[in-house]
């Protein structure tokens, strides 16, 4: 199982970049393989953010749809993943409060890789990223 982080699917759909091609190969690779693909709820709080701050919200709905169209949950966010999130970010300061929350997540659910290109998560140990 394989979290996927908020920047795969605004690559898949944003402007050329030199992550583009390899998060479309990712992916592919993944799907072909049927490694059951997760994400939560911040993921998609987080594209929200990222494009209405740009002024791209013709982005958001592909977005959306990219993610959507590969994974097979979206987990929840709790108050359990909050007190995880807010231990993991004080015990870190490596971590981002968005990517503590992510960990956090994938500790409740066993997922031990994430599929990112944030280099944040190199840092949490139990962790492996994908890039």
């Amino acid at each position: 199982m394989i979290f996927i982080d908020s920047n795969v699917p605004m690559y898949l759909v944003g402007a050329p970049h030199r992550h583009k091609g390899y998060a479309q190969l990712a992916i592919e690779r993944l799907l072909s393989e049927r490694t059951r693909l997760v994400t939560d709820a911040e993921v998609f709080q987080e594209i929200l953010h990222r494009y209405h701050a740009i002024g791209r919200r013709d982005a958001i709905q592909p977005a959306f749809s990219a993610l959507l169209g590969v994974v097979d949950d979206v987990y929840a966010v709790d108050l359990d993943t909050l007190q995880r999130a807010k231990a993991l970010l004080l015990g870190s300061a490596h971590l981002s409060s968005r990517d503590a929350l992510h960990v956090a997540v994938m500790e409740q659910h066993g997922i031990e890789t994430i599929l990112s290109f944030d280099q944040g998560f190199d840092a949490v140990p139990g962790i492996r990223r994908i890039s």
